[in-house]
């Protein structure tokens, strides 16, 4: 499987998200305030074109995420058998900080994949590197 991290480059271009994406993103967070949502995002290169929620796992939903194992399983798997590929993953910050947060940053994998975090009103993208997380512009593209 090819990283996102190799075909954005070191130069990060924009990412394309769905706008049924960013509907669903927002939604879920606000359905499971206050608890986290999360999940997995699925597309083809550098285009996001769906998101699979996941249920949070963690013993603390209020305060942290832990994406249901299965659901990593069952999306990876997907993907060897043709499906879409898992370009990242997504949670929701109750707190309306739309930023990696230090537990964020402590247990996110540095192999450049996407990280969306979701707020009421925002979702801000990431990419996890080498060097910790770093911004990543994005673009909103029809369905």
């Amino acid at each position: 499987m090819i990283s996102l991290s190799a075909m954005l480059g070191p130069c990060a271009m924009k990412v394309e998200v769905s706008s049924n994406v960013v509907s669903m993103l927002l939604g879920e967070a606000q359905a499971t305030y206050p608890s986290e949502c999360c999940g997995i995002l699925l597309g083809t290169g550098a285009r996001i074109v769906e998101a699979r929620a996941a249920r949070n796992v963690h013993d603390a939903p209020e305060q942290h995420f832990e994406i249901d194992p299965q659901a990593l399983v069952d999306a990876h798997r997907a993907a060897r058998q043709g499906g879409l590929q898992v370009l990242g993953y997504y949670h929701s910050h109750p707190n309306g900080l739309a930023r990696p947060s230090s537990t964020d940053r402590a247990q996110a994998a540095r192999d450049g994949s996407v990280w969306a975090i979701i707020t009421a009103d925002r979702i801000t993208l990431w990419r996890s590197g080498d060097a910790g997380f770093e911004a990543l512009p994005y673009e909103v593209a029809p369905r």
